[in-house]
């Protein structure tokens, strides 16, 4: 049911001179955290920027709580938290002065909510935001994101320049704010540790294109590398192999079913794949 889903992206296509977003389609259903991969380059932040309707698109719909392009207003985007991977504050502000100015946007602005993430996130109420470091302006964003009633947060590499405990501290604030079945998160990262520790769905973007869109613990539980060496690799069935590639002495073979390699190939080393090693092996190796 629409219902259900809080933002459907379905054919989105952009196009530049050198690059096309091709016919990227995915949903992010509520309740979920679903995470945006790709290498640079790859066409996750203009994904992103044609969802927020910050450049215009080729082709495609994009539907926000079951609004679809046109319809989606003012009421719809103050629904929408949003954190790019910089600064988009006055530096000239401290905390304090700019939960003022929010407050006088943003009618579900909640004062109570912001000053306790910044007392929760170690920021200073009334140190100036150009003294801020690169995590401290991104902890900023993510407080503000959280405090004017957002239903869906929108994060393009919103982890990025953190270090690991305050990492951990952000991703906990994500897991309880998606606890409301009405909030959902679509985030974009490199750190795909963070999102095999809170992605419910995993987007795959190589190319401008949509590779997969698939459950975090379908990757986690089924996907799987046969490491072998010349003579198995040639005794593989090509149909089974998703992606493969070649390093010193063994072969990388990326496999969507590794109980049934296991079972068809028992004496082979067969790992269960990371989310790293699956966007390595697919966006290096050859696909069959």
């Amino acid at each position: 049911m629409m219902n259900d889903i809080a933002l459907s992206v379905n054919g989105l296509t952009k196009r530049y001179r050198d690059f096309v977003l091709d016919d990227v389609t995915f949903d992010v259903p509520r309740g979920t955290i679903v995470g945006l991969i790709g290498e640079n380059g790859a066409g996750k932040s203009t994904t992103i920027k044609a969802i927020l309707g910050l450049i215009k698109k080729d082709a495609g719909h994009i539907t926000i709580f079951g609004k679809q392009d046109r319809d989606i207003d003012f009421a719809i985007r103050n629904q929408i938290g949003v954190v790019f991977d910089g600064n988009n504050f006055s530096e000239a502000l401290t905390p304090q002065k700019l939960g003022c100015l929010l407050h006088n946007i943003y009618p579900l602005w909640d004062k109570n909510k912001y000053i306790s993430l910044l007392k929760k996130l170690s920021l200073p109420l009334n140190k100036k935001i150009k003294a801020f470091s690169k995590g401290m302006k991104m902890k900023l964003a993510i407080a503000v994101s959280l405090s004017h009633g957002s239903d869906l947060l929108i994060l393009d590499e919103a982890t990025g320049g953190l270090d690991p405990v305050v990492r951990d501290d952000i991703l906990d604030i994500f897991l309880e704010f998606v606890q409301d079945e009405r909030h959902s998160i679509l985030v974009s990262s490199h750190i795909t540790s963070d999102l095999e520790k809170v992605a419910d769905y995993i987007i795959f973007i190589h190319g401008g294109r949509v590779v997969f869109s698939k459950s975090k613990d379908e990757l986690k539980y089924k996907y799987g590398i046969i490491r072998c060496g010349a003579a198995q690799f040639e005794a593989i069935d090509k149909s089974e192999i998703i992606a493969y590639r070649k390093q010193d002495y063994e072969w990388e073979v990326l496999v969507g079913n590794r109980d049934a390699a296991k079972k068809r190939y028992p004496k082979a080393v067969i790992d269960p794949a990371s989310i790293d090693e699956i966007m390595l092996i697919y966006a290096k190796g050859e696909k069959q």
